[in-house]
């Protein structure tokens, strides 16, 4: 079993930034890869930013085209975090934000933290 906590979000107005954190625990050598989703009222969830495990291909990450450029995804293995960075947010951004783990065929979910882009 892998436990996801995150924490950093928030409302923020357009132009600015934000740090989410995602602090895994439990079983955490089983974990493949880790990542970003969110999900906007009455949208599916969508694919933020995924980084693969160091060791594999250290550090390998995707973004979705959406946030290219305007967010960063990062871990620091020694504190079991996965960082997202998000600069230059726009009202479009405004979402719950989900941390996710990939244990061999199970995926794993925190509780989500909510961001809000407006003036």
């Amino acid at each position: 079993q892998v436990q996801l906590v995150e924490s950093g979000g928030g409302l923020v107005q357009p132009g600015g930034s934000l740090r989410l954190s995602c602090a895994a625990s439990g079983n955490i050598f089983t974990i493949y890869a880790m990542g970003w989703y969110r999900q906007a009222p009455g949208k599916q969830r969508e694919l933020v930013a995924t980084i693969g495990r160091s060791g594999i291909r250290s550090d390998s990450t995707n973004y979705a085209d959406s946030v290219k450029g305007r967010f960063t995804i990062s871990r620091d293995n020694a504190k079991n975090t996965v960082y997202l960075q998000m600069n230059s947010l726009k009202p479009e951004d405004t979402a719950v934000y989900y941390c996710n783990a990939v244990s061999g065929l199970v995926n794993y979910w925190g509780q989500g933290t909510q961001v809000t882009v407006s003036s």
